[in-house]
This record gives structure tokens, C-alpha cells and sequence, in this order.
């Protein structure tokens, strides 16, 4: 009598350990942003808003490290759409509104509301997007990514951290301002640079280690400063950003012209 097939699949242990590792990163990553809007709430804005860098540097850690050792999962794209959503989503726009939006009444909290949906919208575009087949468009995002756009909604708060009294800001018109604007760059086609596939030549790593000791001991030092510095530095690479993908647009017309431009996403 022929025995039936067994097909139980034994998982191995290393594989469990390294789909954990990184999933974790991306849990504790959801604890960050959770515990800045518990700051907003106290007042103490200047951790909340620390508690938001720190959530994006998980965010930029945890799929590199599944990459590098091979520990990607489903599950884990999945978590770290969630976590995007809530870390620089829900979390940033809580803290804008107790911070100034709640002086606007109805229409700060109708700020908030269109900015967590434009959040949405764009980890559902992306989601979809991320599912295509590699190209040279892999070395741009469609819209500011999340991590972005969370810090640069709060960019009028860490300015006025950061102790710039040279000039005197209307926080009532900048905050409005930086929260349309974020809005519709997340949503929008917008190019802006992935970062994910430099290729840094090996005689330039030991100046690449040594600008991120630098830029992370400034950091550490002037925190608000820098902040706003780079998130100057980033709204300006923005146009350059667009004439740059335009530019490798017009190299690769022919692989644009063959692609199916019959898409069933709206997005």
C-alpha cells in the first residue's frame, strides 16, 4: 500500500531568527511614535519631537538589516506600512495640533485629518508600486516618502526649538503652509531621490564614515539645529531631484514607450 506524501515543511531556526530580528526593530519603531504623541499630550515637545528622529532612523535600519541578512518577509512589508502610518502619520499630526494647530479650531484638526490621509495614500501607492519589476526608476520615490514628510510637518516646531530668533516667524501662517505642502508632495508624482541603490566607491567609504560620525555628533550636540538644517538641505535637493529624473527619463524613452500604461490603481 503506497504511504501518503508527508507534507509538513520544516522551517529552519535561522531563518525564524532572522525574519524576528528585524521585526522587531520595526515593533519597537511603533513604540517610538506612540510615546512622542504621550509627549505632545505632557507638553514636552522637544522629546516628541526626538522620539520622531528616532523612529525614523529605526525605519531607515530595519529594512536594510532584513536585507543584509536576508530576512525579508511579507509580514514584515506589512508591519512596516503600519508603522510609517502611525510614526509619521498619526503621530506628527497629533503633535502639530497640540502643539499650534489647536488654535485654529476646526480647520487645524481638518489639516490634520488631510495630512494622515495623504500618509495613507501614499504607503498604499507605494505598496502597490513595490511590487513591480525593477527598473531604473527603483532610484526614485513617486512623492515624498513618509519618514520625509513626518519631519518636514514638524519642521516649524524644531525651528522654533532649535533657537533661530534671527528672524521672527508667523507660526500661524507657516504651519498651514508646510502642512498643505507636505500634503500634496506625498500624493503628488513628484520625483524625489530613494537612496537605496549608491554605489559608493570603496576609496570614498573611509570620508563616507567619517561625514556620518560628524553629522551624527552634531547631532547629538546642536539636535533642533540640525534638523532644520537638513531638512532645508532637503526641500532644496527637491528641484534638482526632478531635472535629474528628468534627465534619465529622456535616456530611457524607449523602456518608458513599451510600458502598459493600462493600470487598474487609480493611485
Amino acid at each position: 500500500m503506497e504511504q501518503p506524501k508527508n507534507n509538513i515543511k520544516i522551517i529552519s531556526e535561522k531563518k525564524n531568527a532572522r525574519v524576528i530580528l528585524p521585526n522587531m526593530l520595526t515593533l519597537i519603531g511603533v513604540c517610538i511614535g506612540l510615546t512622542s504623541i504621550r509627549f505632545a499630550l505632557s507638553g514636552e515637545f522637544h522629546l516628541a519631537v526626538i522620539a520622531i528622529i528616532f523612529a525614523a532612523l529605526i525605519d531607515g535600519l530595519d529594512g536594510r538589516i532584513a536585507r543584509l541578512i536576508k530576512g525579508t518577509s511579507k509580514v514584515g512589508k506589512e508591519l512596516d506600512s503600519l508603522t510609517d502610518m502611525i510614526s509619521f502619520g498619526v503621530a506628527p499630526a497629533f503633535i502639530m495640533y497640540f502643539w499650534k494647530l489647536n488654535t485654529f479650531g476646526r480647520f487645524g484638526w481638518l489639516l490634520c485629518l488631510i495630512y494622515v490621509i495623504c500618509v495613507a495614500l501614499r504607503l498604499a501607492r507605494f505598496n502597490v508600486n513595490s511590487n513591480q519589476e525593477p527598473s531604473w526608476k527603483d532610484n526614485f520615490f513617486e512623492g515624498v516618502p513618509s519618514p520625509a514628510g513626518g519631519i518636514l510637518v514638524l519642521t516649524p516646531l524644531i525651528i522654533s526649538l532649535s533657537g533661530f530668533n534671527y528672524i521672527q516667524l508667523n507660526y500661524d501662517l507657516i504651519v498651514p503652509i508646510f502642512f498643505i505642502t507636505t500634503s500634496v508632495l506625498l500624493i503628488s508624482k513628484f520625483p524625489t531621490y530613494s537612496f537605496k541603490k549608491i554605489v559608493i566607491p570603496r576609496k570614498a567609504t573611509i570620508f563616507l564614515l567619517f561625514g556620518i560620525v560628524l553629522f551624527f555628533g552634531l547631532l547629538l550636540i546642536y539636535p533642533f539645529t540640525i534638523i532644520s538644517i537638513s531638512a532645508a538641505i532637503y526641500l532644496l535637493l527637491l528641484p534638482i531631484c526632478f531635472l535629474h529624473f528628468q534627465k534619465i527619463k529622456k535616456e530611457n524613452h524607449d523602456e518608458i514607450s513599451n510600458e502598459d500604461d493600462d493600470l487598474e490603481d487609480v493611485l
